[in-house]
């Protein structure tokens, strides 16, 4: 859109850092030459003429016509993001299910074929295998970290593949620049969820993906303020696909959200790094705790895919899973006894928060559901924010308390 004047345009914005992207990337002023990104609450613009709003209905002008198509705070986040991520074009939507559930539906009918991974976030799960199949459209689920299970699924034509990566909450790792290729071959597009990479530690275009969808409202705002979404692809998808899907079914994000996600994208890489340094080192500790079945963290040895993930990631990103001894009720007497990390089914947030996934984020699934993802009775997902770790650590291990210790086995006599 042409309705501002850029800031900053000669410098080029691909040939900055990402530090700079992030705190100045897509910046517009108007004519007052503010210092801080403008807030333009108004949902409609008004046309000079008859002639000139015939000329922007019928797409030969570029200027904003209506906030639900386009407003110039939402087209900032929007340009920043892309910046980000590397893509050619992004959309703002209202949640980020909203951007998910857009980015599949504008490319969908009844009689095609979707393969999505096994281990999605539940409204995601319910998106693939209700909605969409009530719509007439054929839904496969493999096991992400099969690969064989993939080539099995895709090697008869599909219109699209969707999978998370890491997964929720399991942080399973899909390998996405094999997948995508398989899919190409079947003649499909691949969507990826990368919330719990972030832009930061995962790009997933770069590796054959062809749409990337996020949930702004976790690490992109990250303080529990509002809610949003982005999808980003090429181009031609967005004109061709996704706009006149976005533009008629209304998922659009608000300008005041818009104008929290772009302030929040200043401190992004600030706040992810530190994040993901202290959850590796929560990773660490909770592994050595005799109460912990095992933990799972995409940076840690024992992962079952960290080749994988390091060859995927540049970071392993803010979350941690990890399953303790006793099932449902010892895992709800932890969560209880927190007294730092507080209870709550969001994350990537400045606070660390905890959840019981199978009671929670995950309870719509059916116990067999569950188990085939691998989300046991016992199992807490843990995002970590930006206390000091040494206080996570003390709450944690205080919970930990709680617990019944595990039984030490019988020792031996000695000659015996």
């Amino acid at each position: 859109m042409t309705d501002h004047v850029e800031s900053g345009a000669v410098l080029g914005q691909g040939a900055l850092g990402r530090a700079t992207q992030l705190v100045r990337g897509g910046l517009t002023r108007s004519p007052f030459a503010e210092t801080s990104e403008t807030l333009y609450l108004n949902s409609g613009f008004v046309f000079g003429s008859a002639v000139e709003a015939e000329a922007a209905f019928k797409g030969e002008s570029d200027r904003y016509i209506y906030s639900r198509y386009g407003n110039p705070t939402v087209g900032m986040f929007e340009e920043r993001l892309a910046l980000l991520e590397g893509a050619e074009a992004c959309r703002a939507t209202a949640t980020g299910m909203a951007a998910v559930f857009s980015a599949l539906a504008c490319q969908l009918q009844a009689g095609d074929r979707l393969v999505a991974s096994r281990e999605l976030f539940g409204s995601c799960l319910h998106i693939v295998t209700k909605i969409l199949p009530a719509w007439g459209v054929e839904t496969v689920l493999v096991p992400g970290a099969d690969p064989e299970a993939w080539a099995d699924a895709l090697s008869q034509p599909a219109q699209a593949v969707f999978l998370e990566s890491p997964s929720n909450p399991m942080l399973e790792v899909v390998d996405i620049a094999a997948v995508a290729d398989l899919a190409h071959r079947a003649g499909a597009r691949v969507v990826v969820d990368n919330v719990f990479a972030t832009p930061l530690y995962q790009n997933p275009l770069a590796l054959g993906a062809d749409i990337v969808t996020y949930s702004a409202t976790k690490h992109i705002d990250g303080q529990g303020r509002c809610l949003g979404g982005a999808v980003l692809a090429s181009a031609a998808f967005m004109h061709d696909r996704f706009i006149p899907f976005y533009r008629h079914t209304g998922p659009s994000l608000s300008p005041f959200n818009a104008w929290v996600m772009v302030k929040a994208l200043e401190t992004l890489e600030l706040r992810v790094e530190r994040q993901a340094e202290t959850a590796a080192r929560l990773a660490d500790w909770l592994a050595l705790q005799p109460q912990v079945r095992q933990v799972r963290y995409p940076g840690r040895a024992d992962h079952p895919q960290q080749d994988l993930a390091k060859r995927q990631m540049k970071g392993f990103g803010s979350l941690v899973s990890f399953e303790v001894e006793g099932g449902k009720e010892a895992a709800f007497s932890l969560l209880d006894a927190l007294q730092v990390i507080d209870i709550s089914n969001n994350l990537g947030d400045s606070k660390s928060l905890a959840c019981h996934p199978a009671t929670t984020t995950h309870s719509k699934l059916t116990p067999g559901e569950r188990a085939d993802a691998g989300i046991g009775d016992g199992v807490v997902r843990l995002s970590v924010g930006l206390e000091r770790p040494e206080d996570l650590i003390a709450d944690l291990e205080r919970a930990s308390m709680s617990l019944p210790r595990p039984m030490e086995p019988p020792r031996r006599a000695a000659g015996a």
